[in-house]
């Protein structure tokens, strides 16, 4: 009880004296996760209305693929940018394996299924009917199409907020790809890991403090967008 009880206290007196390797790992885990969720947004979005509005041939496959994508093993991506950005490997000559560029291209992997997924069925659950009133009434497919995801916006931020709790919670991935270096590569989860190998439940304690308190804020944040959108 005494070790949880100081390793809490302490914990605490880290977050608020300002420790330098604590808040560079929280900035470092924030810029590659929030990064790596807006490239999922962009390309989940983007594919589910593929899907949706266009029904192209093989969309049922298509959407079997995304949703399996959705139990993906992280370290399997890990494996397969690992491959990818090795020095002998297609993408090797640039130089980006053990950087924080390669967590985020393995995040935005991770992230993409589950926003994709999850926008497939929102966008799906609006009245198709309306689609093709806001056509006949002179809108182009563009309009068409912002008006659809306007309709959706709820059920479409909870895809977001899916996607960014895949995103900084991984660890698996983000330490294969990423090294865990000191100062460079190092997330709130694969420097809690570190801390938690080497004893120092302190800092431990701390790391799972400040994620706990990014995830409440950011999924608080879209909650109360949520229901500001359902009141209007």
């Amino acid at each position: 009880m005494d070790l949880i009880w100081d390793g809490f206290t302490e914990a605490v007196e880290l977050i608020f004296t300002g420790d330098a390797y604590v808040y560079e790992v929280t900035l470092t885990s924030l810029y590659v996760s929030g990064t790596a969720t807006l490239i999922a947004v962009f390309f989940g979005f983007g594919i589910a209305s593929l899907l949706v509005f266009r029904a192209p041939p093989g969309r049922t496959a298509a959407l079997s693929v995304f949703n399996a994508g959705m139990a993906l093993p992280p370290v399997t991506v890990g494996l397969f940018v690992v491959i990818l950005l090795w020095r002998t490997g297609p993408l090797g000559g640039l130089g980006l394996l053990f950087t924080p560029t390669a967590i985020i291209i393995a995040q935005a992997i991770i992230a993409t299924p589950v926003i994709t997924a999850l926008s497939f069925v929102a966008l799906q659950s609006v009245n198709p009917r309306l689609r093709l009133q806001i056509l006949a009434l002179g809108a182009s497919r563009w309009q068409a199409g912002l008006l659809l995801f306007r309709e959706a916006r709820l059920a479409l931020l909870a895809a977001v907020m899916a996607g960014f709790g895949a995103a900084i919670s991984e660890v698996g991935a983000t330490i294969m790809v990423g090294g865990n270096i000191r100062g460079s590569t190092q997330t709130l989860t694969s420097a809690l890991l570190l801390e938690v190998q080497q004893g120092d439940f302190e800092t431990a304690i701390a790391f799972s403090l400040i994620l706990l308190a990014i995830v409440l804020l950011v999924v608080g944040g879209l909650t109360v967008l949520q229901q500001r959108g359902s009141a209007s």
